[in-house]
């Protein structure tokens, strides 16, 4: 008799496998666009439209009492390239603006995210300050993803009632993004430093 947890286990993971592979053919074949990541955030989508191999039950939320607001999965365990994560995070849980040193792709598996996006407005001369605008706002939400190429700045804030369930693909593993930037009152900070949440559980 087939081990019906074994069975999910492989069939999300060869699909997740499949998501990388076709993820980075896009790139070779495109090169880093908006239009490239366009195509990859639908790829992500179709994956996100297979709810019963991400339940909350396999990735559930961070428990309120222990302090932590946020819990991040990655589906694609030791690879030095592509990573896909699944995470998910409270409502009220907020960033400040920051950018990815790599391309990102966050789509919707459940709940809603507001991301609001920024520009950069200062002549980049002192490399510890920095002034953003807001540009625009995408409410992340099943249906309506978002793509940032490396240099792109946004802030996250769950505004829902419920926790998250959201794809997060980048072009590396965040623990190597050294170079990520965050802007916080005016100051660049480290973002991977100061902010980043350590904690990345494996799932294979």
């Amino acid at each position: 008799m087939t081990d019906p947890v074994h069975s999910l286990a492989s069939e999300r993971t060869e699909h997740v496998d499949a998501l990388i592979a076709s993820s980075a053919a896009i790139l070779e074949r495109d090169g880093l666009t908006r239009d490239a990541l366009a195509k990859i955030a639908d790829a992500l989508q179709a994956l996100a439209a297979r709810p019963a191999l991400f339940s909350r039950a396999d990735f559930p939320p961070p428990d309120p009492a222990s302090g932590d607001t946020s819990t991040r999965y990655r589906l694609n365990p030791g690879a030095d390239g592509i990573a896909l994560y699944v995470n998910s995070l409270l409502p009220g849980k907020t960033t400040i603006p920051h950018n990815h040193d790599t391309w990102a792709v966050i789509v919707a598996v459940e709940g809603s995210e507001l991301n609001r996006v920024y520009r950069r407005t200062d002549d980049r001369s002192d490399d510890d300050r920095a002034t953003l605008e807001p540009d625009h706002e995408v409410l992340v939400q099943p249906g309506t993803p978002i793509a940032f190429l490396p240099d792109d700045i946004h802030s996250i804030h769950v505004t829902g009632e419920a926790p998250t369930l959201h794809f997060h693909l980048y072009g590396r593993p965040l623990e190597t993004l050294s170079g990520r930037l965050g802007f916080e009152d005016g100051r660049i900070v480290r973002y991977n430093a100061t902010h980043l949440h350590r904690q990345t559980q494996a799932v294979g």
